[in-house]
């Protein structure tokens, strides 16, 4: 359920905070990639495949970049998985923020939902070679 808070930027700050302690966080290892496809050709569906979207034009198919490919942006993911209940909204453009101010990268985000696990979950995606200090930044955020 997506929730809707009316609260001060301060109370917001600290519900967030909240939040990203209380994530499941996981990051997943190897290099990444959007695989493209045309839009009348959709991807197959493996079991290394995160997500995939579309355009009107074509399909792309976040997957292992498991051969190297000249021109293509090579991304390190994490992932939250929230807690049922818990009002996460607002986390998405707060976290982004925080890593654009601190890092200078901005991020990718593709969400779905779990219902088992809580309900909407995020995978983010920087340039890999960012990885390991977003993920600092993540780790800080979560120990307070």
């Amino acid at each position: 359920m997506v929730s809707v808070s009316m609260e001060t930027p301060e109370q917001t700050e600290a519900r967030l905070r909240r939040v990203i302690a209380q994530a499941d966080v996981r990051v997943h290892e190897g290099v990444w990639w959007f695989e493209e496809s045309p839009a009348d050709q959709p991807p197959a569906l493996t079991g290394d495949t995160l997500a995939v979207v579309r355009d009107e034009q074509s399909w792309s198919r976040l997957v292992p970049l498991t051969e190297e490919h000249e021109h293509v942006e090579r991304f390190g993911i994490f992932s939250f998985h929230f807690p049922a209940g818990l009002d996460n909204s607002g986390f998405v453009g707060w976290l982004a923020g925080l890593l654009k101010a601190r890092l200078g990268t901005g991020v990718f985000v593709i969400c779905g939902s779990n219902r088992a696990r809580g309900g909407i979950y995020d995978y983010w995606g920087c340039p890999i070679g960012l990885l390991d200090e977003a993920v600092a930044v993540v780790e800080a955020l979560r120990a307070g």
